[in-house]
């Protein structure tokens, strides 16, 4: 990668998978040759939630700029002055390849340029195949760690847990459904314990992940109760 890299034009690199299966052990790959201080703020302050260049991965299925950002997803002021900090450190512009598997992960690979020189526009179609494979490979590295059991969720638990990520209350739910309030907040409290979590917002996130349920069909309830 970092042969490849220099012969396109980049100064630094990342490559990151992250494996989120009913079926495996959350599990992580990454891989970059950033400046050392850059790495420790990055990990020392959390700022992977914070990163819009994260953020935009999920906007998007091609390749992009940095620079282009903004078109993807809000700026922050906190967004814009993490990567004026970035800019400091010699990450100061990028292009993002972005790969996702619904129900299994998703990742990122990036290659980087300092203030020395400008984005090699012409590598980019280049860094976007290269980034592909190299995803690839960090899946599979991933993939072939051991299974543990999946969760099983039940057709009547996906209901429930689909109509409260459609902002539903337990109530409103078992209207819907025409079962009983208490019914509703068993099948819950059964999914979340299949889950092993305790929280709705991480019973849903959960389920998004997994694919139990979909972000459209999640958007098609929100319309039809307009």
């Amino acid at each position: 990668m970092a042969a490849a890299r220099e012969t396109m034009g980049f100064h630094h690199f990342a490559v990151s998978y992250d494996l989120r299966t009913i079926e495996h052990e959350p599990a992580t790959v990454l891989l970059h040759d950033y400046p050392a201080e850059w790495a420790k703020v990055y990990v020392s302050f959390d700022l992977a939630g914070k990163d819009p260049v994260r953020r935009a991965c999920d906007k998007t299925m091609r390749g992009f700029e940095w620079g282009n950002l903004a078109n993807l997803v809000p700026m922050t002021p906190g967004d814009r002055q993490m990567l004026a900090i970035g800019r400091e450190v010699g990450v100061t512009d990028g292009y993002t390849t972005p790969r996702h598997i619904p129900g299994e992960g998703s990742g990122s690979c990036s290659f980087v340029v300092n203030d020395t020189a400008p984005l090699p526009r012409t590598m980019l179609f280049t860094a976007e195949i290269l980034g592909a494979v190299a995803l690839g490979a960090a899946r599979a590295i991933l993939v072939g760690r051991q299974r543990v059991e999946a969760p099983v969720i039940s057709d009547r638990q996906r209901e429930c847990i689909l109509w409260s990520a459609r902002g539903k209350s337990a109530e409103d739910t078992a209207t819907i459904l025409g079962i009983s309030q208490e019914t509703v907040n068993r099948h819950l409290k059964l999914a979340r314990e299949r889950y092993d979590v305790h929280t709705r917002q991480s019973l849903v996130l959960s389920a998004l992940f997994d694919g139990i349920i979909g972000f459209r069909d999640i958007f098609r309830g929100w319309r039809s109760s307009k």
